[in-house]
């Protein structure tokens, strides 16, 4: 039996998110599809996050064990032809039998594309999020400077978040604007169910002058998800990056990058990003 480590890319627009359920339609009820045929054996995965409807990836890993006996190029390829359009493996690797996808990640990073304009766009509704008032940068930065460390962030927890604990360690809470886009930029060593778009809900919530910066301050000691902003859209959000110790030798991957990349917007001063 043999463990394979598979680097994943996907639109999720169209899908119920990444966890199987009784009625299909996710990515990993896809992929597992599509590991049958390719095997010719029951497969399970695990991921590294399991992401929400409506949620995008483009790098997110996943492992499996499996005794069928495939070249590396072959579990991409292959893989491919029998997946849909929306749903792409872009790496295999073997990795020893300690390794987890989950457990063994050392940080992860989401990014949130967000389109500030009075108009809405039909090319960007399921790749961005919206927001047409104009929106203060600098008081959304001085606002993330204040979610970085080690907190509780029970105010920027779902309800349904199964985590035995709500402290995470954020590492980076980044902000930048190229024209009419805002690329806000999280790492953290984990994070809660739906923590990244209510922290979304909440900076937009002080750029839009609805509170001020130092608000961020108050929900962190309040630890209470009633008081905070809503939760935000899930179609501009981005499962970017996975980090994992270098004894495993996994690919690396320029979050960044890739998502630009796979957003079709190398044209767009992105690039610079």
């Amino acid at each position: 039996m043999a463990r394979i480590a598979l680097g994943l890319a996907y639109d999720g627009a169209l899908w119920r998110g990444w966890q199987t359920q009784p009625g299909g339609q996710t990515i990993q009820d896809e992929l597992q599809k599509a590991l049958l045929s390719f095997t010719t054996e029951p497969v399970e995965t695990v991921c590294a996050g399991r992401t929400d409807a409506g949620v995008h990836a483009v790098g997110q890993v996943v492992h499996l064990d499996t005794q069928a006996e495939r070249k590396l190029e072959s579990w991409v390829r292959g893989l491919n032809t029998l997946l849909p359009d929306t749903i792409a493996v872009q790496w295999a690797h073997p990795v020893p039998d300690d390794f987890h996808a989950r457990f063994s990640a050392t940080a992860r990073t989401y990014v949130y594309v967000l389109r500030n304009s009075r108009v809405r766009s039909p090319l960007t509704r399921t790749r961005a999020g919206w927001v047409y008032q104009p929106l203060d940068l600098h008081a959304m930065q001085k606002a993330a400077t204040r979610l970085l460390g080690e907190h509780d962030f029970s105010s920027f927890r779902s309800s349904q978040c199964q985590a035995a604990s709500p402290v995470r360690h954020l590492q980076v809470a980044n902000i930048q604007q190229h024209g009419e886009f805002f690329i806000f930029t999280f790492k953290a060593n984990a994070f809660l169910h739906h923590m990244v778009r209510n922290l979304m809900g909440t900076l937009l919530y002080v750029g839009l002058g609805r509170q001020q910066p130092d608000w961020v301050d108050v929900l962190l000691a309040e630890r209470d998800r009633r008081l905070a902003a809503p939760t935000f859209a899930a179609n501009g959000l981005y499962f970017a990056r996975v980090e994992y110790p270098e004894s495993y030798g996994l690919p690396g991957t320029d979050a960044h990058r890739a998502f630009i990349d796979h957003l079709g917007l190398a044209g767009s001063g992105l690039v610079a990003f």
